[in-house]
């Protein structure tokens, strides 16, 4: 039986900013985000200074670094690191720097 292959993109919805873009699986959501056209605070790209923290409303995501900069309780609340987060399904992202 052969594997299904995950898709090559998910739909991310930016509550903020009321839009909606692409977010390639194979990226960080930041990528994707500021592909979409969407002005995305944002600083260092390895997920220590906390610039493009938002708080994931719905959805999944993965991360490839072992402990992106995220305390414990904020990983519980659903905030993530754009820069270093890779979509897992479609999503819903607010800023966390409203």
């Amino acid at each position: 039986m052969k594997a299904t292959a995950p898709p090559p993109f998910f739909i991310a919805n930016v509550e903020s900013d009321d839009q909606q873009i692409d977010a390639w699986a194979n990226q960080p959501l930041l990528a994707s985000l500021e592909q979409g056209g969407i002005d995305w605070p944002s600083s260092c790209r390895n997920g220590t200074c906390r610039t493009c923290i938002a708080q994931l409303m719905h959805g999944k995501v993965r991360y490839e670094i072992e402990w992106p900069g995220l305390s414990a309780e904020e990983k519980l609340e659903g905030y993530v690191l754009p820069c270093v987060a890779f979509p897992c399904s479609d999503l819903a992202l607010r800023s966390g720097n409203l």
